[in-house]
């Protein structure tokens, strides 16, 4: 399955550069999305736009498969990037902002979207788990009963890609998707949540 690694956004928030070459725990953070996708056997394609010419760069330089988009908006880039690519089968798209994604969690929902038989699927996670300091996300949602927040991470059909998609909304107990890193307190989250992950890993 394709995969879509959006990285054409401005990054104010976190104003340390081009969010996606922001390094965390001595790796760009978008390294760490791209290589769960190709671990869990996606075929990944970043997206980048007029703001992050150095991504695109930097993609290139590293034999990484991308796709220049305008820069028009999340939903516009991705649309015109299924358009360019001319992919007509499921397209998963991932934000390039959440470097604790698991091979994991991008198979489940890639199976669970597979047995689901609907037309899209977005993923959620439970409010809990999100620190104090990311509650300002956009959107707050319920899903089986919990309120939960997006995690940046869908399956859209890219033969329908422009017409509203019925989706399965699944609901994923996964700390490091959480992590949507936004602010420097987000980025110092998401590097001790990574540093740890690597501490308690077996030789």
């Amino acid at each position: 399955m394709l995969a879509l690694i959006m990285a054409g956004g401005r990054g104010t928030r976190l104003n340390k550069g081009e969010k996606p070459l922001v390094s965390i725990y001595g790796a760009p953070m978008i390294s760490y999305v791209h290589r769960a996708l190709t671990a869990a056997r996606l075929d990944p394609v970043v997206v980048t736009s007029p703001q992050t010419p150095m991504t695109f760069e930097w993609c290139k330089a590293n034999g990484i498969e991308r796709c220049h988009a305008d820069g028009r908006g999340f939903i516009e880039d991705t649309i015109q990037a299924v358009q360019t690519l001319g992919e007509h089968h499921p397209v998963f798209v991932c934000v390039s902002d959440i470097p604790c994604v698991t091979c994991k969690s991008i198979q489940f929902i890639a199976e669970s979207y597979r047995l689901s038989g609907k037309e899209a699927c977005s993923s959620w996670v439970p409010s809990y788990l999100f620190p104090g300091f990311s509650r300002d996300l956009p959107y707050l949602g319920t899903i089986d009963g919990i309120e939960a927040y997006p995690a940046g991470v869908n399956i859209l059909r890219g033969d329908i890609i422009k017409q509203p998609q019925q989706e399965v909304c699944l609901l994923i107990h996964d700390p490091g998707l959480a992590l949507n890193v936004n602010t420097r307190a987000d980025l110092a989250a998401a590097e001790d949540f990574l540093k740890r992950k690597n501490n308690n890993s077996p030789e």
